[in-house]
């Protein structure tokens, strides 16, 4: 099913291969939300907002299909796994598509993540071959066989900055270890999950993966849902504790990855034509909208003034534009909400007594009006204790910070709540280690920013969550192990004889 090319523009929650109104008969209109385009404004679709019976019947068909999904040997999930990798890249460009207009960000952008997704899944097929249960003994009559069995059904609840590709990060493992999955996307991007989910539909037995939409009212009712089994959410700090509550409430797990704050430090032996082409990428790369942004930008004293010249003239040379022209590299905020988020922060920065070097104002003029458009903005001299070196702005703003030395560096990287990501940029192979144990952080690239192939663990420390997705760790994470102690011994042990 093609839903862009679809003739109905009101589409609902999908549930065992069937889109599913809140009731029976015509939904009240004001269960009914317009999507429209951060670019432009204009209306994507309508979308049926869920309530809390089309999530049971969500968890239901879930729970439904979980024997007949994780019944299944292992080689026969693999390969419906590669199965779905081959129908979503067949389907890429126009996936690319809907992903660019749903969420702002340019198609260059979107075409990787919709790559990157066919590769998380490709990659949790082949481990799934390869993942193995374990056989312990413990003496010459006793062994423990370790299992990995499936949760049951799984609540994955997604965000609107790169829906498709976290999609892919939860539901590839998730399925893999033999879980069945309901989805809650954001509600201000949910059209490319929904199209993941009429894909799968063509390659997985009905109600193996299922979608509700609407607000944070409908990921409520899944996160209380008696029948769901584990939950996995990515999103804001704030909504990150509900979840985790909602999971505590009925003691199941949770996996969590909520934002962060990321420390980007350049040494004076950095190989400096390549740190100051990536700081951009660090802290633009969809608008800034990302939680792994390198949003803190380090730079040694001796280099301090020449990195923040030439950051600023490539600053004043990025243009936004037409998330579908191909020439963009920077697209708007997500929505006028977000754009007044990100403004606030630039009043608070200039307030503090940063020094704004370039940038901070929303972009007007011809078919940018009608957009959530920003320049790309550069603080320097920030204090790494003011608000915009704490917390987490969403938006392509850069706080540039000086250091005097290698300890100096790691104390202000430290200082944090968060602890998601980092870069380290030195010459120096064992100050780049040395440096990337010190950052308490999931994630510390040295020499590099913001790449994260399949295989490598993304997570975070402190207030950006717990959990490990993207490596076959994940599996792990959504399954349960079971002990089976098997004696070979007929010899019995009269514990109570006199």
């Amino acid at each position: 099913m093609n839903l862009m090319n679809h003739d109905q523009r009101i589409y609902s929650s999908f549930i065992a291969g069937e889109f599913t109104h809140r009731s029976a008969g015509a939904a009240p209109p004001d269960s009914v939300r317009a999507v429209y385009a951060p670019a432009d404004g204009s209306l994507i679709a309508e979308v049926h907002d869920a309530d809390v019976v089309v999530v049971d019947r969500a968890v239901t068909a879930a729970r439904d299909a979980c024997e007949v999904w994780s019944g299944g040997s292992r080689r026969d999930r693999s390969d419906v796994l590669f199965a779905f990798a081959d129908a979503i890249a067949s389907e890429s460009e126009r996936l690319a598509r809907v992903e660019a207009r749903d969420t702002g960000r340019p198609i260059v952008e979107t075409r990787e993540d919709v790559s990157a997704t066919v590769d998380q899944f490709r990659y949790f097929a082949s481990a799934l071959r390869v993942h193995e249960d374990e056989l312990v003994q413990h003496d010459a009559d006793g062994y423990s066989m370790i299992e990995h069995e499936p949760y049951g059904v799984a609540g994955l609840i997604i965000p609107w900055n790169f829906p498709l590709l976290i999609a892919g990060w939860k539901l590839a493992p998730a399925l893999a270890a033999g879980n069945t999955c309901v989805i809650k996307p954001a509600e201000l991007a949910p059209m490319s999950i929904i199209e993941l989910a009429c894909i799968a539909d063509q390659v997985l037995p009905p109600g193996v993966i299922n979608v509700v939409t609407g607000d944070g009212k409908v990921g409520a009712a899944l996160c209380s849902h008696e029948l769901v089994n584990i939950l996995s959410f990515t999103g804001s700090p704030e909504t990150g504790r509900r979840v985790a509550a909602a999971a505590a409430e009925r003691v199941v797990p949770c996996l969590l990855e909520l934002g962060g704050k990321s420390a980007n430090i350049i040494f004076p032996d950095a190989p400096m034509d390549k740190a100051i082409a990536t700081a951009p990428l660090s802290i633009l790369f969809a608008s800034g909208q990302m939680c792994n942004a390198g949003s803190r930008l380090l730079v040694h004293e001796d280099v301090y003034e020449t990195v923040i010249e030439k950051l600023a003239t490539r600053f004043r040379t990025i243009r936004p534009g037409d998330p579908l022209d191909e020439n963009t590299r920077l697209g708007p905020l997500i929505s006028r909400e977000q754009w007044d988020r990100v403004e606030s922060y630039i009043q608070k920065g200039v307030t503090a007594g940063a020094r704004l070097v370039c940038g901070g104002r929303r972009l007007t003029g011809g078919k940018l009006d009608d957009g959530y458009y920003v320049e790309p903005t550069l603080f320097a001299d920030v204090d790494p204790d003011s608000v915009i070196a704490q917390e987490e702005i969403f938006g392509p703003v850069l706080c540039v910070i000086p250091f005097r030395d290698e300890a100096h560096a790691v104390e202000i990287a430290n200082n944090s709540a968060y602890g998601l990501a980092g870069g380290v940029w030195t010459r120096d192979g064992a100050r780049g280690i040395r440096v990337a144990r010190k950052i308490r952080t999931g994630t510390v690239w040295v020499n590099e920013y913001n790449l994260v192939p399949s295989g490598s663990p993304f997570g975070g420390y402190g207030k950006s969550g717990y959990g490990r997705e993207v490596h076959k760790h994940a599996l792990s994470e959504f399954s349960q192990k079971k002990n089976i102690y098997v004696s070979l011994s007929d010899e019995a042990v009269d514990w109570y004889s006199l």
